[in-house]
């Protein structure tokens, strides 16, 4: 057993392959590692190891993934005239900002979270935003931002050293703690190839709709705020020396790599 050491092991672990002896030890290595037990179906597998088991395993992940996309098309709300006038408007009041809002099917992860809302009283957008702060492994869901809102002051609750709530700001403690010079706001850049991911640099001192326009947005923004020291593996478009700095419209990847990992949320 690789949680006491004391025992034959019985069991091992579907996701980590570690060796246990009874329940006690399985529950132990699971809060121990953050560890579900339960077999990552989409894990890397060399191709020296694949065998015949792998090859049925990665045609049963294919037939869930099916299923769950037959079953999303069937569901009642993707033919409700309510639900395609909403995405209708949603879609047409971005598309005026000189916004390119994509949505996807029911039944995708971003799709059922998704909050957006538009006020047409106020001619306003309300979104749905995400934040990630990489280097603390954190991320905030914010519901109903305002989009004439700051970048600035959308994130001091979070990294403002006088203003952020004290837990959020401890846990953050490597932001608070950086001169604001040094945060920078990034943009993932949609309808890219995967081996080609970049991100677009965003002012803070502007408003969220300003910093939006020209982009391509998949249900909802999702922001990376970076240090400036820390951010090496995040390719700014037009400061690696070899693209320019613009959004590009041109790649023929489109969805595919997010529809493929909220396929796999799915099933």
């Amino acid at each position: 057993c690789e949680t006491c050491s004391k025992e034959e092991a019985k069991y091992r672990c579907p996701r980590c392959m570690k060796y246990s002896c009874s329940l006690l030890c399985v529950k132990k290595h699971k809060l121990a590692l953050s560890c579900n037990g339960v077999r990552d179906k989409t894990a890397f597998v060399p191709v020296n190891e694949f065998t015949d088991l792998n090859l049925l395993s990665d045609y049963r992940f294919l037939e869930d993934v099916g299923r769950t996309a037959d079953a999303a098309a069937r569901h009642c709300t993707v033919h409700s005239p309510a639900t395609k006038r909403l995405l209708y408007c949603l879609r047409n009041k971005a598309r005026g900002c000189n916004i390119e809002l994509k949505t996807l099917p029911v039944g995708f992860t971003k799709r059922r979270e998704n909050s957006t809302t538009f006020n047409s009283m106020e001619n306003k957008f309300y979104w749905h935003l995400k934040l990630i702060f990489p280097h603390c492994h954190a991320e905030y869901t914010l519901k109903g931002v305002p989009d004439d809102k700051t970048l600035a002051d959308i994130l001091k609750p979070y990294i403002d050293p006088v203003e952020s709530d004290p837990v959020v700001c401890q846990r953050l403690k490597i932001y608070t703690a950086s001169p604001q010079s040094d945060v920078r706001i990034l943009m993932k850049i949609e309808n890219r190839n995967r081996n080609s991911i970049r991100y677009n640099e965003l002012d803070a001192s502007r408003s969220l709709l300003e910093n939006l326009k020209g982009k391509v947005i998949i249900e909802y923004p999702t922001l990376f705020v970076v240090l400036k020291t820390l951010k090496n593996d995040m390719v700014v478009l037009g400061q690696d020396g070899s693209e320019p700095a613009e959004n590009s419209d041109s790649e023929s990847s489109s969805l595919s790599s997010v529809e493929e990992g909220e396929i796999r949320d799915s099933s």
